[in-house]
């Protein structure tokens, strides 16, 4: 079966113009005038993350995109961009896209962190939720989405809060995503979920929403046929043994049965579903269309649920990648038919790290699973069993990260423990640091370039001392923390090295003269970026961003 776009098969359903079928190129659009220092602000401002696009991801393909990718590439080009801090998982990445600020500030410091003093039984809090309900937990669901977490302001509050005419507008496949992008003050937020598109509880969709809603989950409860492998991913279609069971990676077609959710999520039709309703809110809304600037926000999911299932060197992320570059190219061309004034921002939460398995079959045989003998829980039960202590001693979200010490141990308790876990986990063969709590409270966060950063340096740019543990594992480079793997779970990122902290940032626009800058930015440097860009004032006190500017020459965009 050829991949049909889904920006496409839900154009049809919702009522609007069709802009492509199949794989058919992005159209560049029409020359414009040159974008200067006098030229008015963008009517609309597209930002797109795409989880786990790593600027590894962004190289290996760049010249094989002739789509929205490829547009974006002939623009304001940022290929070693980074996710500065050190816990580069899903939330805190995309806390910091449009805030300008690190983890360390935007309090998101990992999907996933521990309150010990709150009164429900499960302390572990999911980065977005509002565990102050009753009957709630931190599993997936059986929480409540909410922003409460996020400390700091989004460009789109800061719009807001500049013209209340401004719109603003976050759909995304995850809701941590739409979340910590969208802020407080988002005219309609919403995600992915089996029964087509959700917001917060107790939220109505508009209409245009509930329209997208029921054609995106008649699309997840159609099956669907294998696709057909892309001639340009034919070389890397090779069957990869993962786990004890006789389970491959490598040559999944993306076929699935109907009502396959997770399946669903890990295909190009999630990004198109993505794609297709932001286009159908943007022309409802009539965004980019009125007298201030608009702002849409998009989370496109899809390249991590296929890096986590699959790794990030197979046949399935070569034909992601390449579909992503075709929904997007059908993306701006129903934008460029607008004849709207629009300028793109597109960047990535994380990056990632291919499966171990494979990593040794191509010139890296250093590369290994997590030692079953790194689980926390083990090793805090042998730590109390030894000291006398009370347990659960020690509480984790898994083999590295953030460690946190009961809340019930006396001062002379928490010091034998302290130094007691420490030492064992430093004494793992995998293990490269244990850094305490106290340690990174004492340390300034860097000014300097991020390609420089000590371990240090990317710790505390994750450190929040409301919300960190006591003490976070650090895994040595190419240690993948999983133990075991499966199908659906076997690579992940999250860790203090390259491969998950560097992403590509690309600017473009109508106009723009395009250039390439291959020295290091951040994610942070976005948010004061855009609000240059378009006359909304920040305060630089409140960020730990920096302008950059887009303009190529004299002239600055930053103002």
């Amino acid at each position: 079966m050829k991949l049909k776009n889904l920006t496409t098969v839900l154009a049809g359903a919702l009522s609007l113009t069709t802009i492509g079928t199949g794989f058919a190129q992005d159209s560049a659009p029409a020359p414009a005038a040159k974008v200067t220092a006098a030229t008015p602000a963008p009517k609309l401002v597209v930002v797109i993350a795409v989880d786990q696009f790593s600027a590894d991801l962004f190289a290996e393909y760049r010249s094989h995109f002739t789509g929205g990718l490829a547009r974006l590439a002939q623009g304001v080009v940022f290929p070693s961009g980074y996710q500065a801090h050190g816990a580069t998982e899903t939330c805190p990445g995309h806390s910091t896209i449009l805030t300008g600020n690190h983890p360390a500030h935007t309090g998101i410091i990992a999907n996933n962190f521990f309150d010990l003093s709150i009164a429900r039984e499960d302390k572990r809090l999911y980065c977005a939720e509002d565990e102050t309900l009753p009957d709630t937990s931190s599993k997936s669901g059986k929480y409540v989405a909410s922003v409460n977490h996020l400390m700091v302001a989004t460009l789109g509050d800061w719009m807001k809060a500049a013209s209340p005419k401004a719109q603003v507008v976050s759909v995304a496949g995850k809701d941590r995503a739409a979340i910590m992008m969208g802020g407080r003050k988002a005219d309609e937020l919403m995600w992915l979920f089996p029964g087509g598109l959700t917001s917060y509880r107790g939220t109505t969709l508009s209409p245009t929403a509930q329209q997208a809603s029921t054609a995106i989950a008649a699309a997840i409860a159609a099956p669907r046929p294998a696709l057909a492998l892309p001639a340009d991913c034919a070389s890397h279609d090779i069957a990869i043994p993962v786990g004890d069971k006789g389970a491959t990676v490598g040559t999944w077609r993306f076929q699935r049965d109907g009502g396959d959710f997770r399946r669903f999520m890990a295909s190009p039709e999630a990004d198109g579903a993505v794609l297709a309703t932001g286009a159908a809110l943007r022309a409802a809304r009539k965004m980019g269309e009125g007298d201030a600037t608009d702002l849409l926000i998009l989370g496109l999911s899809a390249t991590d649920y296929i890096g986590h299932g699959t790794g990030t060197a197979g046949s399935e992320m070569c034909t992601q990648m390449l579909a992503l570059d075709r929904e997007l190219g059908d993306f701006f061309a129903r934008l460029d038919a607008t004849g709207i004034d629009y300028m793109v921002a597109l960047t990535a939460d994380h990056g990632g790290h291919d499966i171990p398995e494979r990593n040794r079959q191509n010139a890296l045989p250093m590369a290994e699973r997590v030692d079953k003998a790194l689980d926390p829980d083990a090793i805090g039960k042998a730590v109390a069993e030894k000291l006398g202590l009370p347990q659960p001693l020690l509480y984790s979200d898994g083999p590295f990260g953030d460690m946190y010490l009961s809340k019930t141990l006396t001062a002379a308790q928490r010091k034998a423990a302290m130094a007691e876990l420490t030492a064992r986990f430093r004494a793992q063969r995998q293990v490269e640091a244990v850094v305490t709590g106290e340690e990174l409270a004492a340390y300034p966060i860097s000014r300097r370039s991020p390609d420089t950063w000590t371990l240090m340096d990317k710790l505390r740019a994750s450190y929040n001392a409301q919300r960190s543990g006591d003490f976070i594992v650090v895994l040595k480079p190419r240690v993948t923390p999983i133990p075991e793997s499966g199908m659906g779970y076997v690579a992940t990122h999250g860790s203090v090295w390259d491969y998950d902290r560097r992403v590509p940032i690309l600017f473009w626009r109508k106009g723009l003269t395009g250039f390439e800058q291959p020295n290091a930015v951040m994610t942070v440097d976005i948010l004061p970026t855009l609000a240059s860009v378009i006359g909304v004032p920040v305060d630089a006190g409140k960020i730990d961003g920096r302008c950059l500017d887009l303009l190529s020459g004299p002239e600055s965009s930053c103002r």
